[in-house]
């Protein structure tokens, strides 16, 4: 890779007046896209039981959004970057808030995973629209760090908020409501965004590298299908490994095409900049690393502690709210410190509580352990995510901006996959174990939290891996970032 910190930035016009309303309203939609990913989880067992989904089916309420969300999230970028940011921007929202009408009113299972999967294809268009808009908007270092800071507080604490939400709403309301819940959401982003956001895009070549949307989509998609049979079949079983053998496979050839395309959807420029690819390929094991604990947890406060879905998701409060404040905290310290450091101070904080994690028991009480935990793992993501975003999108120019932010979304989506896939398998392994050599005839407290703690230890040890490809990687200083600042926007 290159080590080049930055890289000439296009022409440019004076400082949008309105960054700052319009980074409101960019928040506003990333929330809404964040949450939904998580917001039905604690729902559940209650859209379960009122639509007859079998225990096999169940994980298509999740998976559904996931699969076209992760699937379409570079070729979403690409039509930012060409039809313009503002108005896919508007155009997602508009789409998101249709389908997740369509899910609140579902009444068959099938019309509901239909509807998730929209909402996911949707949000692929919509997400990276979104961080684009604040590459191209703000190019000042200093606001720029605040701008990723608003951005990264929002993308860490809302699977966290998502669970607060979808208790409150599943248990004061109905499980509808935690879909239906979006449309009044879009609509006033909508309304905010027609003054507020100014529209930018890409000039120059702005061809459709319709080979490789195909295999990067199959691809895509098929990994990740192939990661969620894991949970159904085990690692070895024949649709797991055959579909994430076609999935890798097509996005082998992907690379082999974009590297021969005079017009690629991910150009592989964009990749070999140092810092830029540690930045991915660590947003990529953040998201094997972290997502799982929600689930672990969720499973904990239900089934062992026994608290209901609305004290289950408010015990996920503290997380939310660390994750901002340490973001604010973040966007403070890039243009001081550089990015390398602070970051690095964010994955040691998070692999140690992730590590207090492994020592609970059945017994283990949550002002005890369990809250210290979240709050210094949320501390260390704040920490992480802000600088994260904003060596991903450094210095990529107008005509990349929105695919370089696909690439950063498709990262962290393909690795939460992944590795909620991989860390249940590794828990339920360890609780079938300690079935087996306690001579149990069923899962016991103790087996279940034998199973949550080996996943905690594992998900330390790959944000560990994170932690050190970042430091490796990345080498941008603060004079780096500085020298790319400039008094302007660029807009198309």
């Amino acid at each position: 890779m290159a080590t080049t910190a930055s890289e000439p930035l296009p022409l440019a016009t004076v400082p949008d007046p309105r960054r700052w309303k319009a980074l409101a309203v960019i928040a506003i939609a990333q929330l809404m896209v964040v949450l939904d990913a998580s917001i039905v989880n604690i729902a559940l067992p209650s859209i379960q039981e009122d639509l007859g989904i079998s225990d096999a089916n169940r994980q298509w309420v999740i998976t559904a959004y996931t699969l076209a969300f992760g699937g379409f999230l570079l070729l979403g970028g690409r039509i930012a970057d060409f039809q313009g940011r503002k108005r896919m921007f508007i155009v997602g929202l508009a789409g998101f808030a249709g389908a997740s009408l369509l899910g609140g009113l579902a009444q068959t299972a099938e019309m509901l995973f239909a509807a998730r999967a929209l909402q996911g294809l949707f949000g692929a268009l919509l997400a990276p629209a979104a961080l684009s808009l604040i590459s191209v908007t703000f190019t000042d270092s200093k606001e720029r760090a605040k701008a990723f800071g608003v951005f990264g507080g929002i993308s860490g604490a809302g699977a966290a908020i998502g669970l607060v939400a979808g208790g409150i709403l599943t248990e004061y309301l109905s499980w509808h409501w935690c879909l239906l819940v979006n449309v009044p959401i879009a609509i006033i982003a909508i309304m905010l965004a027609i003054p507020f956001v100014r529209e930018s895009r890409a000039t120059g070549n702005t061809k459709y590298d319709v080979p490789g949307a195909i295999l990067a989509t199959a691809g895509l998609v098929s990994l990740v299908y192939g990661i969620t049979q894991a949970q159904i079949e085990g690692w070895n079983g024949a649709s797991t490994l055959t579909f994430m053998g076609i999935g890798l496979l097509l996005l082998a050839i992907f690379i082999v095409v974009e590297s021969k395309s005079t017009h690629p959807l991910l150009p592989l420029r964009i990749l070999e900049n140092r810092n830029r690819g540690g930045a991915y390929l660590a947003a990529f094991f953040v998201g094997v690393g972290l997502f799982a604990m929600f689930l672990f947890l969720t499973f904990f406060f239900q089934g062992i502690l026994g608290y209901s879905p609305l004290q289950a998701g408010l015990l996920f409060l503290p997380f939310s709210a660390g994750v901002i404040l340490s973001a604010g905290l973040a966007s403070q310290l890039l243009p001081r410190f550089g990015p390398r450091w602070v970051t690095a101070s964010g994955f040691v904080l998070a692999i140690a509580g992730m590590l207090l994690l492994t020592m609970m028991t059945p017994e283990t009480q949550y002002l005890g352990q369990i809250l210290p935990a979240l709050i210094i793992i949320s501390v260390g993501m704040g920490l992480i995510f802000v600088p994260m975003s904003a060596v991903a999108l450094f210095a990529i120019g107008n005509h990349d901006a929105g695919v370089a932010s696909a690439v950063l979304n498709t990262s962290q989506q393909i690795g939460g996959s992944i590795g909620i896939a991989f860390l249940n398998t590794i828990a339920t392994s360890a609780t079938a174990a300690y079935v087996v050599a306690n001579n149990l005839q069923q899962p016991t407290p103790e087996a279940l939290v034998a199973g949550f703690t080996r996943g905690f230890a594992w998900g330390a040890g790959i944000l560990a891996v994170a932690g050190v490809i970042w430091v490796v990687l990345v080498t941008m200083t603060k004079k780096d970032m500085a020298a790319n600042d400039s008094p302007t926007a660029h807009v198309g």
